[in-house]
């Protein structure tokens, strides 16, 4: 896949070329989530446990399949001082390192008791003891936390270390593509200078070990999506946002709209949204391809085939996905006929054509503009 990744260089910080072209992917791009998709511990499906998220195996094993790229989450170490604890100072300073992990948290057990540690706040050595290691131990078992609160000892078919963002670069093929989602606690607030040194820190090694790897930024922060924009010209940024389907304090983030005018006035080129937000209003497709940017979906509708390929008929660029062996595989089976070309089409301007060639669905495009009429009601109430 042709992007324009030559290298991340780094800007003056001056907010140049916002009138730049419109980014356009080549394709109808499949994006593996966290890797070969996202691991749901309390989940009954089997699949979403099948291999470790966030893992050098998890990005290589989905590299496998047709898709474009992964996407991971980076986090780095806080340049945060501790008045008066020299000693603690030094932890949570002195390595830096940009690592790859989902969660704010990550909890272990000790002496039988359930504890948690903030992922930016360890030293690396410290985050990588943690889950398997190199040498077939597990001495710091990890467990998770559900939004509800459960917690379940984080076990999964095929396990794999922790690893930084260098790790990923250096080890996961060279063709595959990295959409980078720079992840932030939501409940902190970050000043300019602390976001603008966690960002350095993390092109530093982008820098260093990209080549000519397909690479996009993304990030839920509206601050972080400006910042990185302004501190690279080589890669595109995509605002992240759930549409409103959650609420939070920052408006900015609350609503499509929002995110239309964060990216024209940062000049970013694109956006990632939860794929309900999508849905329930089909119209913004249009807007934001008016606004000359590029439309990305996130979300659990996106493991339903007939969803992302609705998306795929309304416009929409690509999908970020859990079931990427199914979905890429059936993407990569679409077949478009224009009604001249099928003398069965019972006049009918269009069909589409996806999954295997023994069991392939016939879908017309008048049947995708009545369907996108009742999605709002039936997607309102979807649990994340």
């Amino acid at each position: 896949m042709a992007l324009s990744v030559s290298s991340a260089k780094l800007s003056t910080g001056v907010e140049d070329d916002k009138k730049q072209k419109a980014f356009v992917f080549p394709k109808f791009v499949i994006m593996g989530h966290r890797g070969f998709g996202m691991n749901m511990l309390q989940s009954p499906d089997e699949k979403l446990k099948s291999i470790k998220e966030n893992s050098i195996l998890s990005f290589n094993v989905a590299a496998d399949f047709p898709i474009e790229f992964v996407e991971f989450d980076v986090q780095h170490k806080r340049h945060t001082e501790m008045k008066g604890e020299p000693h603690l100072r030094q932890v949570v300073t002195k390595d830096g390192c940009p690592v790859i992990f989902h969660d704010n948290f990550i909890f272990t057990q000790e002496q039988g008791v359930i504890i948690e540690k903030r992922v930016t706040e360890m030293a690396l050595h410290e985050f990588i003891s943690y889950g398997p290691q190199k040498d077939g131990a597990n001495v710091n078992p990890m467990f998770r936390k559900t939004k509800d609160g459960r917690i379940f000892q984080w076990k999964v078919a095929e396990d794999d270390p922790l690893c930084t963002l260098k790790d990923a670069f250096v080890k996961v093929k060279r063709s595959q593509g990295f959409n980078i989602e720079l992840k932030f606690d939501d409940n902190i607030m970050y000043g300019e200078e602390e976001l603008r040194q966690t960002l350095e820190n993390i092109l530093k090694v982008v820098d260093e070990h990209a080549e000519d790897r397909p690479i996009i930024f993304s990030s839920f922060h509206p601050d972080v999506a400006r910042l990185i924009r302004n501190l690279q010209l080589s890669y595109p940024v995509f605002f992240l946002t759930n549409g409103g389907c959650e609420i939070y304090a920052d408006v900015r983030r609350n609503s499509l709209d929002e995110a239309i005018k964060i990216c024209k006035e940062g000049g970013l080129h694109g956006i990632v949204s939860e794929a309900k937000a999508i849905l329930r209003t089909p119209n913004v497709v249009t807007q934001i391809k008016d606004s000359k940017l590029s439309l990305i979906s996130y979300g659990q509708l996106n493991n339903v085939v007939e969803v992302v390929y609705l998306q795929y008929m309304m416009g929409v660029d690509g999908v970020i996905v859990d079931m990427v062996m199914e979905i890429s595989e059936a993407i990569a089976s679409i077949e478009v006929r224009n009604d001249e070309d099928d003398e069965e089409d019972d006049g009918r301007k269009c069909l589409i054509l996806f999954g295997e060639e023994s069991k392939k669905v016939r879908i017309s495009s008048d049947a995708i503009a009545l369907l996108t009429k009742f999605v709002p009601k039936t997607t309102l109430f979807v649990q994340q």
